[in-house]
């Protein structure tokens, strides 16, 4: 089955075309349109075997960008199908599913009203998410369609660890909690790596860190998200690039009476300005904060220490709350190819019975790989993440069958 899995911003569309069965996958493009409502538009489309193509022009919605993504995928010299018929199913990615979708779903009109009544929760994401949606529907009408939440994997979560010590009536006007993101990255490697480590996915103690610009750590309690870093929206946990993770709320109050700040604006500097962006005032992109550190930039050392000490606190967290870990998994951006950041966090843990080979983790980046050494007690390794395929996975799974 040839399955088109989308993941729609608010000016952009990642995709890839991916013809999966039950027993393998096989990539047949990937691309990306950006600058999506600008003067100029931008795709860039990728197909397996072909030369890479490049289009520049104005691309006024999501719906004129998806028709250049369909037109691509079938253009005679650098599409990779035919015509648009062989396409199956359509896979999209969603940022938020509140507490309506424990799992991914086929689309219908109560999904995209739940989807539509959480814009307030994840003004961002959402309505882009839902845009993807709507525009399929008008240019590939009647193809299936299924949503992959962010949050889905996360709703295994105990109350314990959902809940904030706010009054009880925020939570039961606004559903105001954790919610967690990444959950698809998260439970991917987990399965993969729990595989390459030879440990029951089901009966094991793992722990995943998704590292990049966002990052988040989550630990994973016989095969269900048990607590993660992220909460009410991705702002919560680490040090990221641009968000400024755990801080105390009368810093933000405080800060924010003192400039005269509005709520747009203090949320705007909380998760635009702050981070190792905030923190150096050079980049949110951790290859120039390392080429600061390399140079000795005095705030790029503290911001990358401060980035790599807050994944190791959640790793001892995380530990502690499921009574010890059997896995350590790094994946994302920086987690698959950053050795200096495994290292640190790796670091000075021996007491939890965390061991790594420095020779294996400097050569890892980008692959699959165990680092621990063979007297570790706790397996740690990188995993490449993959949320494409899990997206491609599940809506084959739920559309497999339908006429």
């Amino acid at each position: 089955m040839i399955v088109l899995v989308l993941n729609c911003g608010s000016s952009s569309i990642k995709y890839q075309l991916i013809d999966i069965d039950s027993n393998s996958s096989a990539l047949l493009a990937k691309g990306l349109v950006e600058r999506i409502g600008l003067p100029e538009g931008d795709l860039t489309h990728k197909p397996a075997g072909k030369e890479k193509y490049e289009l520049h022009m104005p691309i006024p919605d999501h719906t004129t960008g998806i028709s250049l993504v369909l037109k691509a995928l079938t253009d005679p010299q650098h599409g990779v199908i035919k015509e648009l018929s062989q396409i199956r199913a359509v896979g999209h990615r969603v940022a938020h599913g509140g507490e309506y979708f424990k799992g991914s779903c086929i689309v219908d009109e109560q999904a995209k009203e739940h989807i539509r009544s959480l814009f307030d929760i994840a003004p961002l994401h959402n309505p882009a998410n839902l845009e993807g949606v709507l525009s399929i529907e008008k240019v590939l009408p009647g193809v299936p369609q299924v949503t992959v939440f962010d949050t889905s994997f996360h709703q295994t979560i105990p109350a314990t660890n959902y809940l904030y010590a706010l009054p009880m009536e925020y939570y039961e006007k606004y559903r105001v909690r954790k919610y967690g993101f990444h959950g698809t990255s998260h439970k991917y490697v987990a399965k993969v790596g729990a595989k390459l480590a030879g440990i029951d996915f089901h009966n094991s103690k793992i722990i995943t860190c998704h590292i990049g610009n966002g990052g988040s750590v989550t630990a994973i309690l016989n095969g269900k998200s048990y607590d993660t870093s992220m909460g009410f929206s991705p702002l919560d946990g680490l040090v990221m690039g641009t968000r400024c993770g755990n801080v105390d709320a009368s810093a933000i109050t405080f800060i924010g009476e003192k400039e005269g700040m509005s709520y747009s604006e203090i949320n705007a500097m909380m998760n635009k300005r702050s981070g190792v962006l905030g923190l150096t005032g050079i980049s949110s992109d951790m290859r120039d904060i390392d080429a600061a550190y390399e140079a000795g930039n005095e705030r790029a050392i503290i911001a990358r220490d401060m980035y790599y000490t807050r994944v190791k606190k959640f790793v001892g967290e995380y530990a502690a709350e499921m009574g010890g870990v059997d896995l350590l998994i790094f994946t994302g951006g920086v987690g698959e190819n950053s050795y200096e950041m495994r290292s640190w966090v790796c670091s000075n843990m021996e007491f939890m019975g965390i061991r790594i080979d420095e020779t294996v983790n400097r050569a890892s980046r980008g692959v699959d790989a165990i680092l621990s050494t063979p007297d570790s007690r706790v397996k740690v390794a990188t995993i490449a993440t993959n949320e494409e395929l899990v997206i491609a996975t599940d809506t084959y799974e739920l559309t497999k069958d339908l006429k």
